[in-house]
C-alpha cells in the first residue's frame, strides 16, 4: 500500500521551485495506551477543566488561551488571533545553504521525514537528488509549519531525498553540564576492554536483529488479562549494575563470552589440566 503523505511543501532554491509532499518515516501505533476507567462502572472517564477557586466546572466552550506575560496576570486571544500569532508566512522550504554532509553533527540530528515529489515536480526532485549525491552536500533550509520555524536538512536518500528536522544551537545542552568523575584508564584494561568489544563486534547494525521485547511482553500480559488469567509479578532480578574490580568484570565477561562461543572441549580440559601438568605427564611417561 502506497504511503499517505501527511503535508506538503515546496523547495525553493536559486530559481527553482519543487513542490513536495512529505511523509513519515516510521510509525508510532506500536505504543500501548491505557485509558482511565471508574473501576465501579467500567466507564471511560472524561478530562475535565477546574477552577482552581471553588472547584466549579469550567465548560469546554469558555476555554480560552492566554500567555502569561507575569505572574498570575494574562493576555487573551481569540482563535482568528491565535490564527495570525501561529500560522507562518509561508510553509516554503528554503534553502540556505550547501554544506558537506559530514559537517553536520548527529548531535543536531531531531526528526526525519521522507520526501517525495507533488505534482509536476517529479523531474526537479531527481536533479536536486542527483546534484547532492555528486557533490557529497547535504542542503541546510528553513522549514516554517505549524506555528514555529525549523532548521532542516535535505538529504539524498536510496532513490529520492530525506528531510531531517536539526535543532537550534540553542536548544543542544552542551556536555560540560554532565557531571564526570576523574577516572584513569590503564593499558590493561584497556586491552581487556578492546578485547571484549571485538569478540561482541560485527559488520554493521542490523536493526532487524532487535524487536521490542518489552511491547510483546505487555501484549502478552494484557491478552491473558483478556483471557480471564491473573497476573504475577515475576521475581525481581538482582542488580547487575554494580562493579567492585573492573578488572574482574572484564575477564569474566570475556571468559563467559568465549565459553558460549567454543565447542565442547575434550575430557582433559575439563578437569582443569594445565600445560604443566601436561607436560610433566609426557616426561613420566617418557621415562617409564
Amino acid at each position: 500500500m502506497a504511503a499517505r503523505a501527511i503535508g506538503t511543501s515546496t523547495i525553493a532554491f536559486g530559481p527553482v521551485s519543487l513542490p513536495v509532499k512529505i511523509y513519515s518515516t516510521g510509525e508510532s501505533s506500536r505504543k500501548v495506551s491505557f485509558n482511565m476507567i471508574w473501576k465501579e462502572r467500567g466507564v471511560r472517564v472524561r478530562q475535565q477543566y477546574i477552577d482552581p477557586a471553588d472547584g466549579a466546572v469550567v465548560p469546554k466552550e469558555e476555554i480560552v488561551k492566554g500567555y502569561e506575560f507575569a505572574k498570575d496576570q494574562y493576555v487573551l486571544f481569540t482563535k482568528e488571533e491565535l490564527e495570525v500569532v501561529e500560522a507562518p508566512k509561508s510553509d516554503e522550504i528554503e534553502i540556505a545553504s550547501f554544506v558537506p554532509h559530514e559537517t553536520v553533527g548527529r548531535l543536531y540530528f531531531n526528526k526525519a521525514y521522507y520526501l517525495g515529489p507533488d505534482k509536476g515536480g517529479a523531474r526537479a526532485y531527481r536533479l536536486l537528488s542527483a546534484a547532492l549525491r555528486k557533490t557529497e552536500r547535504v542542503a541546510i533550509a528553513k522549514h516554517a509549519t505549524r506555528g514555529k520555524q525549523y532548521i532542516v536538512m535535505i538529504r539524498p536518500h536510496e532513490e529520492g531525498l530525506l528531510l531531517e528536522q536539526l535543532y537550534y544551537a540553542e536548544e543542544i545542552r552542551s556536555f560540560g553540564e554532565v557531571p564526570l568523575e576523574e577516572g584513569d584508564v590503564n593499558e590493561l584494561e584497556l586491552g581487556l576492554a578492546i578485547q571484549l568489544i571485538d569478540q561482541a563486534a560485527s559488520e554493521g547494525f542490523d536493526p532487524a536483529q532487535f524487536r521490542d521485547e518489552v511491547l510483546e511482553k505487555t501484549l502478552e500480559l494484557i491478552q491473558k488479562k483478556v483471557d480471564g488469567q491473573e497476573i504475577t509479578a515475576a521475581p525481581a532480578e538482582e542488580s547487575k549494575t554494580k562493579i567492585i574490580d573492573l578488572m574482574a568484570a572484564l575477564r569474566a565477561s570475556i571468559e563467559s563470552d568465549e565459553g558460549e562461543r567454543k565447542p565442547a572441549t575434550r575430557a582433559g580440559k575439563k578437569t582443569g589440566a594445565t600445560s604443566a601438568d601436561k607436560k610433566s605427564t609426557r616426561k613420566k611417561a617418557a621415562s617409564g
